[in-house]
């Protein structure tokens, strides 16, 4: 989104013959609430979405590895060389693709904004009506329509932020975020791998290790779940079980996949 709530606003002050009567409608208001800088701190959607991808991956990754496995046969060590070696592939190879899908939305993003840059001086009645159409969806009409457009329109700054937004539904991707996406990813992979090996650090026995590798995990998958309704919308109750079903079904492929292979004789 490209500029505050006070560019609506503020059209009570600069056109008071327009907006005598003029009350904020609940898209300004929201729109105000959005875009505050009195400091009030929100859930970044990037952030929070590359920890649930690594997490959740991770964790999922290692329980069906571990549970296959130790489905396969009775051995600690094997079945710890597997989820370390699934680990560290894992958390590399998610990482990595975080950092290259992270800069290839830049790159695009980057391109798009010498694209309208070059359709705004080459066609700008074209761009202009874009604009136009864009706030004539969100109920604007007549005089009104026409200063929303025109004060846009003014600042080529806001006109082009204004098209990436809304004309093309693309965000800004800043140049660190890439590195940034690469270490979230990474570490969230990480934390999300070791859950399902804990419990096999503290048990002599495999099928101990399985039941307790289970339980945590499903704790775990329910809290990021949990969490991730509490900072973004939902409810609480079914995004954690959500998550913990998704990750038990692959747990339980896993299982069954080692048990059965274990079983043929080679």
């Amino acid at each position: 989104m490209i500029f505050k709530s006070s560019f609506f606003l503020n059209f009570a002050e600069f056109f008071p013959h327009f907006y005598k009567d003029w009350e904020p409608s609940s898209y300004v208001k929201k729109a105000d609430y959005l875009f505050r800088t009195d400091g009030e701190r929100h859930a970044e959607p990037t952030l929070l979405s590359n920890f649930i991808l690594g997490s959740q991956d991770g964790l999922v990754n290692v329980l069906g590895i571990v549970l296959g496995v130790s489905a396969a046969t009775s051995e600690l060590r094997i079945v710890f060389v597997a989820a370390l070696a699934a680990l560290g592939a894992e958390s590399i190879s998610m990482g990595a693709v975080a950092y290259t899908s992270t800069l290839a939305r830049r790159r695009h993003y980057l391109k798009e904004i010498e694209r309208e840059k070059s359709e705004m001086k080459e066609i700008p009645k074209v761009e202009r009506e874009e604009v136009r159409s864009i706030f004539s969806k969100w109920g604007y009409r007549g005089d009104e329509l026409e200063l929303m457009t025109e004060k846009i329109c003014k600042n080529r700054k806001a006109w082009l932020e204004f098209m990436m937004a809304h004309e093309l539904n693309l965000s800004p991707v800043k140049e660190n975020e890439a590195r940034r996406s690469f270490s979230v990813v990474l570490l969230a992979t990480i934390f999300g791998s070791i859950i399902p090996i804990l419990p096999f650090l503290f048990t002599g026995s495999i099928h101990e290790g399985i039941v307790a590798s289970v339980i945590l995990s499903a704790i775990t998958l329910f809290v990021i779940g949990y969490y991730e309704a509490k900072v973004t919308i939902g409810s609480l109750w079914r995004s954690g079980l959500e998550m913990l079903m998704i990750g038990m079904a692959a747990g339980i492929a896993g299982y069954l996949i080692g048990y059965f292979v274990g079983a043929v004789p080679v």
